[in-house]
C-alpha cells in the first residue's frame, strides 16, 4: 500500500509546525517536526560549548555527532510528540533566542544535513506523514504527494513570534526577533547545502493574512484535491 507524504516548507516563523501539526492530526498522520530535529543539534553543540560567539568548532562538531541520539517523545493528549536529545526531552530549551541564533548556522554543516536527513527518511518509512522544513519538497522527499510552501511578511512573522513568546511568558524584543527572523532568512536562502526554494511543483501559500480556521481549510481543500485527482 503506497503512503502518502505531505512536504510543508517556507520560511522561519510562518507556523509551518503548527500546520503542519494541525493538519496531520485531522488526517491521523505522524507529524515530523524537522525544525525541531535542527534544533536539537544546536542545542547540543552550545551545551558541549562547541559554539563560541556565534562560530562553530567544526571539526568537533562532526566528531561528536555520533553522541547526538535525537528523537520523538510519546505523544502527550493532544497527539504532538516532544523532541527528544539522548533520551531527554528538550523542547522547552530549543525554543529559546540563543538556539534561534545558532540553528541556521548549525543547519548548514553537510555531516548534520546528512545525519537528519537520513533520520527523517527513516522515521517516514511505511506511514502516512506531513513532514515541515526548508528542503522536504526538494531534497528531503522529493516526489512527495503534495508540497506547500509557506510565506509570510518578515514583520508579521515576527509579531507572531512575539506574541507566542509573551503568551510563555518569556522576555522578548520584537525589534530582536524581527532582525533574527531577518538573518535566518538570508542564510537559509543563501546556505550552499539545500537552500531554501520552492519545488517547481509546489503550492504557494501565503498566510500573513489568514487565520488559523482559513489556513486549515486551504490546507484540508487541497488534500482533497489531491485525493479526487488520484482516484
Amino acid at each position: 500500500m503506497k503512503h502518502t507524504i505531505i512536504a510543508i516548507d517556507g520560511y522561519s516563523s510562518c507556523g509551518k509546525s503548527t500546520m503542519a501539526k494541525q493538519l496531520a492530526k485531522q488526517l491521523a498522520f505522524t507529524y515530523i517536526d524537522t525544525g525541531a530535529m535542527y534544533r536539537a543539534v544546536a542545542l547540543f553543540a552550545l551545551r558541549n560549548h562547541l559554539i563560541v560567539d556565534g562560530e562553530i568548532n567544526l571539526e568537533a562538531l562532526k566528531i561528536s555527532l555520533k553522541d547526538v541520539k535525537i528523537s520523538f517523545c510519546s505523544p502527550n493528549a493532544d497527539g504532538k510528540a516532544d523532541i527528544c536529545l539522548n533520551g531527554e526531552n528538550v523542547e522547552k530549551e530549543i525554543r529559546g533566542m540563543e538556539v534561534s541564533n545558532t540553528v541556521s548556522i548549525v543547519a548548514q554543516v553537510p555531516e548534520v544535513r546528512e545525519k537528519m536527513i537520513d533520520l527523517q527518511r527513516e522515521i517516514a518509512n511505511g506511514c502516512d506523514v506531513v513532514m515541515d522544513g526548508r528542503d522536504i519538497g526538494t531534497v528531503v522527499f522529493p516526489h512527495a504527494d503534495l508540497k506547500i510552501f509557506v510565506m509570510a511578511d518578515a514583520g508579521i512573522r515576527a509579531k507572531r513570534r512575539y506574541d507566542e513568546l509573551l503568551a510563555k511568558g518569556e522576555n522578548a524584543s520584537l525589534e530582536d526577533i524581527r532582525k533574527n527572523i531577518e538573518m535566518r532568512d538570508q542564510m537559509d536562502l543563501t546556505r550552499p547545502i539545500s537552500p531554501l526554494r520552492q519545488a517547481e511543483d509546489a503550492l504557494v501559500l501565503d498566510n500573513g493574512l489568514m487565520t488559523i480556521e482559513e489556513q486549515n481549510a486551504w490546507l484540508l481543500n487541497k488534500y482533497q484535491e489531491l485525493k479526487d485527482a488520484q482516484h
